[in-house]
C-alpha cells in the first residue's frame, strides 16, 4: 500500500469515527491529557477514564495535585494498573512542571521526555491532544493497522511513529491516533477482526491476519 492509498483508508475512516476517547475528558487541557495519558497506561479506557474523572474532580493543576495526598489519589484512581506506583508519578511530574516549567506542560517532544513516567506515546499525545500541534502519537492499534494494511513493515511503535513522520503528510498526524484506536476497538481487532464489517477491507492487505473462528 502506497501512501496515497492510506490517505484514502484514513479519508473514509474519519467519515466512520468521532472524536478521541479522552477529547471530553480532557478538553484539550495539555495538563489533564498528559495525568490522564499516564493513568491509561496498561489500563483500559473502561476503567482509566473513569479514573481521571474522579481525580479531576479534586486537581486539574500541579499545584492542586502536589497538595494531595498520595494515599487519597491512590483511592481516587483504583483500580487503575499498578495505581500506587502512577499515585507517586503523578505527583512527582507535577512536581516537575512547578519547580522546572513554572507549572506549565511543555510543548516539545524533548522537555516532555524529560518527565518521569513519559514515554514517546503519552508525549506525542500531550502534543497533539493537548498543545494541537503535530505529532505523530502510536499506540498498539495504530502499530499493528499500519502494518496489517500493508502501509509499514515496522517491529516496533518506535519504528512506526519514525516511519510515519517520513511517509505520511503532518495534515493527518494528529488524527490517525484518535482513528485508528477506534477502528482498532471497534473492527479491526488484534484477534478475529471483523473484516466483513471493515469499510476499508478491500484496500487492505490483512497482513498476519488472524481469523475469527466460526461458532459452532
Amino acid at each position: 500500500m502506497n501512501t496515497e492509498t492510506m490517505i484514502e483508508v484514513l479519508n473514509t475512516l474519519y467519515g466512520c469515527y468521532d472524536s478521541h476517547p479522552m477529547g471530553e475528558l480532557t478538553q484539550r487541557n495539555p495538563y489533564k491529557v498528559l495525568i490522564a495519558c499516564i493513568l491509561s497506561l496498561r489500563t483500559k479506557d473502561e476503567v482509566s477514564i473513569p479514573a481521571s474523572e474522579r481525580l479531576f474532580e479534586h486537581a486539574v493543576t500541579p499545584a492542586a495535585m502536589v497538595k494531595l495526598p498520595v494515599e487519597q489519589i491512590e483511592k481516587l484512581v483504583y483500580p487503575v494498573g499498578f495505581y500506587k506506583t502512577k499515585a507517586r508519578t503523578l505527583v512527582e511530574v507535577s512536581r516537575q512542571l512547578l519547580e522546572q516549567f513554572e507549572g506549565k506542560t511543555p510543548d516539545t517532544i524533548d522537555a516532555l521526555l524529560t518527565l518521569k513516567g513519559v514515554g514517546r506515546k503519552t508525549a506525542n499525545l500531550v502534543m497533539g491532544l493537548g498543545h494541537g500541534i503535530p505529532a505523530v502519537c502510536v499506540d498498539v492499534h495504530v502499530h499493528r493497522i499500519c502494518n496489517r494494511l500493508g502501509y509499514l513493515h515496522t517491529a516496533t511503535p518506535d519504528e512506526t511513529e519514525w516511519a510515519l513522520r517520513d511517509m505520511l503528510p503532518q495534515s493527518h498526524w494528529r488524527t490517525i491516533n484518535t482513528i485508528l484506536v477506534l477502528h482498532g476497538r471497534a473492527i479491526c481487532r488484534p484477534i478475529g477482526p471483523r473484516c466483513n464489517e471493515c469499510p476499508v477491507a478491500q484496500q487492505c492487505e490483512k497482513i498476519e491476519v488472524i481469523p475469527r473462528r466460526s461458532k459452532r
